[in-house]
């Protein structure tokens, strides 16, 4: 046990490891451990910075289930993910790179946490945990595969579909194109995706951009016209034509069924 650490912080940690719990809000010690609203406010504050607990925001903090052997103690990203995001009544799903690298997409592992949710948007930083909110609409959410941690909390991740769906859909934000492109055509190989799959989430969460980019290359793979009309059938009459390839040039062949430029070799 660390050194210094009192008598109120034994009977702190005693308090919340009786009770099984992960939270602690300010106010709920004050009766059990007979404190002040300053003493206790103190207390949370000085655990806080000497790493003990993690500080969600002002008023709501993560505690460990066992004291830590080495004395600082840091909150997974699942533990700080569930408290977040229960304290804000929200919805999520982590996407983008942490998704491309839990699939085997990219071998890289993201410094940050990246997070589509339905409450808020910005950069925050809770414990060691970095967080990109990207706020989107309810509608945005789901597609999802939950995964359980040793601890039993739940972690809600864009499922392997959603997650390709989105390297094209979202690809400014997780630089998707045209690397995406190669993943999917990866995944339809090795059948570990349909296309069916693709078509229908595509549909669900994608744009027209998503739509007109994932027709042009499932019809390049040769994927049945029943499927593609489907796409087809949603896309309004236009002229106008998108590049394959949002960062290169607007110069090649054109595909005139989805009004996509090839602009670089698919």
């Amino acid at each position: 046990m660390k050194q210094g650490l009192g008598e109120i912080e034994r009977r702190l940690f005693a308090y919340v490891q009786m009770r099984g719990q992960t939270t602690l809000r300010t106010g709920e010690l004050t009766r059990p451990l007979r404190l002040t609203g300053p003493q206790e406010r103190n207390l949370l504050s000085r655990l806080a910075r000497a790493g003990w607990i993690v500080r969600v925001r002002r008023g709501l903090y993560l505690v460990p289930h066992t004291l830590p052997l080495g004395g600082k103690w840091s909150a997974d990203e699942a533990l700080v993910l569930a408290a977040f995001m229960q304290d804000v009544d929200g919805r999520y799903q982590i996407c983008g790179p942490n998704a491309f690298n839990r699939y085997g997409f990219d071998a890289q592992m993201p410094a940050r946490v990246y997070v589509y949710n339905n409450r808020i948007s910005g950069e925050r930083t809770i414990g060691s945990v970095q967080l990109t909110l990207i706020k989107v609409a309810d509608t945005r959410l789901g597609g999802t595969e939950e995964v359980q941690s040793p601890d039993g909390v739940t972690t809600v991740y864009s499922s392997r579909v959603r997650t390709l769906v989105d390297a094209v859909y979202d690809w400014a934000r997780f630089n998707g194109l045209p690397r995406g492109y190669r993943w999917i055509r990866r995944e339809l190989d090795a059948k570990r995706v349909s296309a069916a799959e693709l078509v229908a989430l595509s549909l669900r969460y994608g744009d027209l951009g998503t739509i007109r980019r994932m027709g042009a290359l499932l019809e390049r793979e040769g994927i049945a016209g029943s499927l593609l009309r489907k796409l087809e059938r949603t896309l309004p009459p236009s002229t106008g034509l998108i590049p394959w390839i949002p960062i290169v040039p607007k110069r090649g062949t054109v595909n005139r069924r989805w009004g996509v430029v090839w602009n670089e070799r698919p």
